[in-house]
């Protein structure tokens, strides 16, 4: 999973796993090792048809705790129903008389990934005729489904209507996508990217702390264009901004990213802008300004931009002696905002160094007139550029400042955020 996603934050949260009857369902093993790799615990409820693409034991191989596959033990279907309890039939070890309740009130959320057509009509109907439609109705909260099936079975108005009437509901619809599906038709019925899954159940993990608030992101380099092929930049990936954008959506905020090149995948949920030049961000940035609640600032920014050659190559034949290249400032997009900041406006800025960290710090809180600062050392393990984890010292406007160890991008993010709250 992507390195940027959050996961320490939910270790020991519980999920219940639903799987249904699609050419899919072997996707569902990827969730899970997603999952159990967060530290997330894991049951799974595993339909009959289900259980003709993918077995019991491979979910078990995998770290679910529990697989529920049939409402009834086997030795009980094999000898005629419950009327044979008597004679003793062996129930198996860790038979749950009540699996049908158990994950209600066990798992904090639950995910149908993939879920079929059948399966939708018979949650929209109430219908309790298996373990999985069991689970799903005794369960007390929203329900995340991933519906999977043909274009055709997907658009008909059966499906569509069950579907809406889910949403009705308060349930979530990671809806299909569209592509060539397994039976070699076009169309939308694919089942939805597993990091749009994962991300919805963390999604529905996390409290909702930044709910109806507007965040905006600066993120990855700017690409400073000298002549048709060359360009002045620099090695950041946008990592750490796509943490802050990706934690901020699961904790309820409306991002919008601004993002230079090569920045990495964001969920849909996430309203992204591609730019190239620090001039391109910084007009994207003051036109959203004005309607943001927050400001966070992690890209690198050239501070610096050469005076254009023009848009042919430059020959190597006309400077055999070599040549110059002069340069003009860039906008300081931090310091411009922090100056338009409104009441009830926040923002956080990011400082690259590669010595005097905390000093560096000190001054750009002040001098960009941010209300939190977080700082990095470059060009050292384990922090800056292009990797996954940082080691940062963080101050803001009141005074307080902390210095955190080498933790994944993921925590710092989430670890700011609520720092910001508190301001």
């Amino acid at each position: 999973m992507e390195k940027y996603f959050p996961q320490a934050a939910f270790a020991g949260r519980r999920v219940h796993l639903g799987v249904t009857g699609s050419i899919s369902a072997y996707k569902a093993l990827d969730l899970l090792r997603a999952l159990y790799k967060a530290g997330l615990r894991v049951s799974v409820g595993l339909t009959e048809a289900g259980s003709r693409f993918v077995s019991p034991l491979s979910f078990k191989t995998l770290g679910a705790e529990r697989v529920y596959n049939g409402m009834f033990p086997a030795a009980v279907a094999r000898n005629g129903g419950a009327g044979e309890l008597s004679a003793g039939i062996d129930l198996g070890e860790g038979f749950d008389p009540i699996g049908h309740l158990t994950p209600g009130a066990w798992a904090d959320a639950f995910i149908i990934y993939p879920a079929s057509a059948t399966t939708l009509a018979r949650i929209t109907s109430g219908m309790a005729d298996e373990m999985l439609a069991a689970q799903a109705l005794a369960f007390p909260k929203p329900l995340l489904l991933a519906p999977a099936m043909n274009p055709r079975m997907w658009q008909n108005p059966a499906t569509q209507e069950n579907c809406a009437t889910l949403r009705r509901r308060g349930h979530i619809i990671l809806e299909p996508e569209a592509g060539r599906v397994a039976c070699n038709e076009e169309g939308q019925g694919k089942l939805v990217d597993l990091r749009i899954a994962y991300l919805a159940v963390l999604a529905a993990l996390s409290e909702q702390d930044f709910a109806g608030r507007k965040l905006m992101l600066t993120m990855g380099p700017t690409r400073e264009q000298w002549d048709g092929v060359r360009f002045w930049s620099n090695p950041s990936t946008g990592v750490m901004g796509a943490a802050f954008a990706v934690a901020a959506s699961l904790r309820g905020a409306e991002v919008h990213a601004i993002c230079g090149p090569g920045c990495p995948w964001l969920p849909p949920a996430i309203k992204r802008y591609d730019i190239l030049s620090s001039r391109e961000m910084n007009a994207q940035a003051q036109a959203l300004w004005p309607e943001m609640d927050y400001g966070i600032f992690t890209a690198a920014v050239a501070d610096f931009y050469p005076e254009p050659f023009g848009e042919s190559k430059f020959k190597k034949s006309e400077a055999v002696d070599g040549f110059s290249i002069s340069f003009r400032p860039g906008p300081d997009i931090l310091a411009g905002l922090g100056r338009q900041k409104a009441a009830g406006q926040k923002i956080v800025g990011f400082a690259a160094e590669t010595s005097d960290l905390q000093t560096s710090v000190r001054k750009k809180l002040v001098a960009k007139n941010a209300d939190l600062l977080v700082g990095n050392l470059i060009g050292v393990e384990d922090s800056g550029f292009a990797g996954s984890q940082n080691q940062v010292f963080v101050a803001d406007r009141q005074g307080r400042e902390e210095s955190w160890q080498v933790m994944p991008k993921a925590e710092v993010a989430w670890r700011v955020l609520d720092w910001l709250l508190r301001l």
